[in-house]
């Protein structure tokens, strides 16, 4: 494989680009209109624009992309995540077309697309499963005997979903019918396909994952796991390696398991498995995500494996140069989702233009970053706009760094999610490690973010009065 076309944008084109030049593999970036001064375009090594600035103009083009990789001579198409990441049919148009798809087989990703099929899958491999229907169902009365059984609280879920789309919590039999139907105009309207499920909602749930990676001859190791309870509107936006939930035996279980998942589907390359943990410390199976996720960079800090190249080498058709004995972790990880958003409005997307843009530097800080000072945010992508990344050894090293490191970023012109940040690492519940998906509803409000930076700017004054004082008093020195 001597060149890699990346389908993707910001910052996971240019981590995907450092790796792929670290291994002597010559890059291309595609780029919609709105994106040609962007940094991963200057970074590569050959680029070409695709369309106007809507995704589905550009970066969803898949027939577009595949024709510029074979214009160009690319051996293999690298999707990062989200835009083509997850399209069984882009995947299969790759291979059609001689060009390796870095990533599982289409097969893998229709599978494990549809939440009902992954139940499917894995039936057979003994996984934990949230007890309720492992069917599609659209008749309200139905719906009802399954939750009688199971008992509320029940969760009505899109199996085509994604980010909170087509869920609805049901407490009680009298608000079933209603939020059904809302879930099912909900997943149709969002994904094409208006089929849910009802299955047993899990209270107080932890939300773990785990990083799987798997190659074309059979090997399946895990890299351990990450905690992703920390979330927004059902999204992530705080994340960690390892979990302080787990113990040893518990840690092996959950990786076994997430093999087993992997086996299920013929895997290749990198995937995540993600389950819910009760507080009970049962876990079950959620499903499975088939490409790089965008917390991935903790994993590598604490295992100290770049996991962009092995999904280069698995793609290759190399074996997997790692045994699962040879796997160990050191240290602690953290992960700030930096989006532009503005946290004390709802976390609603900020547009504007990045005023002033100074990343934080040092030891166990690590920023993978697609933005610079003076550009533009555009309304037409995800608002992320890097990801803050700390290591220490110890989780407690790692919280500290981490909120240096959000002191030290310097972002004027939108709103972030780093004061949120700030919030949730300086936290007793975070910290203590007592917490669940419920964080932000059961601690955050816009007036906490409010109150602490009244009170860093009090400090912050406070600072200044007393070097100003100190300065009056040197030039009050009499000289001789």
């Amino acid at each position: 494989m001597k060149k890699i076309l990346v389908a993707n944008r910001g910052e996971i084109a240019l981590r995907v680009m450092r790796t792929a030049k670290k291994m002597g593999i010559k890059t291309v970036a595609v780029f919609s209109e709105i994106d040609r001064n962007a940094p991963h375009v200057r970074f590569a090594d050959e680029a070409v624009c695709i369309g106007a600035a809507p995704s589905n103009q550009s970066y969803l083009l898949g027939d577009k992309i595949i024709e510029v990789a074979k214009e160009l001579g690319v051996d293999g198409i690298h999707p990062g995540y989200g835009f083509l990441s997850e399209n069984a049919e882009f995947a299969e148009a790759a291979e059609k077309n001689g060009i390796t798809f870095i990533g599982p087989g289409s097969k893998a990703i229709q599978i494990m697309g549809s939440k009902l099929a992954a139940k499917e899958a894995v039936k057979a491999y003994d996984i934990p499963m949230v007890p309720g229907i492992d069917e599609a169902i659209t008749d309200v009365k139905k719906a009802k005997e399954i939750a009688a059984e199971i008992g509320y609280p029940v969760l009505i879920k899109a199996s085509a979903g994604g980010g909170g789309k087509g869920m609805r919590i049901v407490d009680k039999e009298s608000d079933l019918k209603s939020q059904m139907e809302r879930a099912i105009s909900e997943a149709t309207s969002a994904f094409g396909d208006g089929s849910v499920f009802v299955e047993k909602y899990v209270t107080s749930p932890r939300h773990i994952e785990v990083q799987v990676m798997a190659d074309k001859h059979g090997n399946v190791i895990h890299f351990f796991e990450r905690e992703c309870s920390i979330q927004r509107r059902h999204q992530k936006v705080v994340e960690e390696a390892p979990s302080s939930l787990l113990s040893p035996e518990l840690r092996n279980e959950m990786g076994i398991a997430a093999t087993k998942v992997a086996q299920s589907c013929d895997y290749v390359g990198a995937g995540t498995v993600e389950f819910l943990m009760d507080a009970d410390h049962n876990f079950y199976f959620l499903e499975m995500n088939t490409r790089l996720q965008v917390e991935h960079p903790v994993t590598e800090m604490i295992t100290g494996v770049d996991l962009v190249e092995l999904q280069i080498k698995v793609a290759r058709g190399e074996v997997l140069p790692l045994k699962q004995e040879e796997l160990s972790i050191n240290g602690h990880a953290m992960e700030l989702r930096v989006y532009a958003e503005d946290p004390l409005n709802d976390f609603l997307p900020s547009v504007g233009t990045l005023e002033k843009y100074q990343l934080p530097e040092g030891e166990g800080i690590r920023v993978d970053n697609g933005f610079e000072e003076g550009m533009d945010i555009p309304i037409y992508y995800d608002p992320m706009l890097s990801k803050l990344i700390t290591y220490g050894e110890t989780r407690e090293e790692s919280i500290e760094l981490m909120l240096d490191a959000i002191q030290n970023y310097k972002i004027k012109g939108v709103q972030t999610t780093l004061p949120f940040g700030t919030f949730v690492f300086g936290h007793e519940a975070f910290r203590s490690g007592n917490f669940d998906t419920h964080f932000v509803k059961d601690y955050y409000s816009p007036e906490m973010i409010k109150q602490n930076s009244a009170s860093e700017a009090e400090v912050a004054a406070m600072i200044a009065l007393k070097q100003y004082l100190e300065d009056k008093k040197l030039v009050q020195l009499p000289i001789n």
